[in-house]
């Protein structure tokens, strides 16, 4: 498994891997604003010389932090360490950069779905801890927990 980047203009790429999990990223006007972010994001590809399996998005808000814009990597290679490897690749870089602090925003723990239970456990497990759950930044339906960790 190969992890390219950083690399701009890379949403072609990336379009398939979120269409194909539904389950976090079914709606179409989300996707349709993702895919136009990207291209102008740093972006790391986990893959192989066939076809790239993930893909991390960072988005820097200062000098001193950023955020994890999209992370997603196809459900067949889930468990099997890619999205740590993209994880781990970008926040190397990002220490490179001088960046003290990396956020990640999910599903809220209120909400109850399953899948995003995991998604939650994966974002700990690469480092990131729970800071604050609003309501006000998405809607009472998508409760948004930040999660941030110092690099």
């Amino acid at each position: 498994m190969n992890i390219e980047g950083p690399c701009l203009g890379k949403a072609v790429i990336c379009e398939p891997i979120l269409r194909a999990l539904p389950a976090w990223f079914g709606i179409e006007e989300a996707i349709v604003h993702y895919v136009g972010e990207i291209d102008r994001l740093p972006t790391f590809l986990a893959g192989d010389a066939d076809r790239a399996v993930g893909f991390v998005s960072l988005k820097q808000h200062n000098p001193s932090s950023a955020e994890v814009y999209v992370i997603a990597v196809r459900s067949e290679v889930h468990r099997q360490g890619v999205g740590r490897a993209l994880i781990d690749r970008a926040k190397e870089w990002l220490k490179g950069q001088g960046v003290e602090y990396l956020q990640v925003k999910t599903l809220g723990p209120s909400h109850g779905d399953a899948g995003y239970a995991k998604t939650r456990a994966f974002y700990a497990a690469v480092g990131f801890r729970p800071l604050e759950e609003l309501t006000e930044l998405w809607d009472d339906r998508n409760p948004c927990l930040i999660m941030v960790q110092k690099l």
